[in-house]
């Protein structure tokens, strides 16, 4: 009988540590789950880093793209206060202006039938 009853206790006693085992893996699963969501998911997480990344590449482009933009407008404008030739041409070109003297014709393209 008292082998009985310590193979019982065996028994019982094997089951609770195996039981507390699995609660423990449980719980270190669970802990490492969390982790790993707020690694890749979190406030400074993998996927923020990323969208972070992406919107610095985004506003370099933008950056590079207004300094060229800049370059171009000084230049303009520096042609516009200094080159002469250039302004009579645009006056020409934009404003239709002419010299004295000198004739304009207007082209009136034809239309064609429907």
């Amino acid at each position: 009988m008292n082998r009985r009853r310590s193979s019982n206790k065996a028994r019982k006693n094997s089951f609770i540590v195996e039981a507390k085992r699995k609660f423990y893996r449980g719980i270190i699963l669970f802990a490492l789950s969390l982790l790993t969501i707020v690694f890749l998911f979190g406030d400074h997480g993998v996927y923020q880093l990323y969208k972070i990344k992406s919107q610095r590449k985004a506003t370099q482009k933008r950056i590079e793209v207004l300094k060229t933009e800049r370059e171009i407008l000084e230049n303009e404008k520096n042609r516009l206060e200094t080159d002469l030739d250039y302004i009579e041409r645009l006056a020409r070109e934009k404003y239709r202006m002419a010299k004295n003297g000198e004739k304009i014709f207007k082209v009136i393209p034809k239309q064609t039938k429907k």
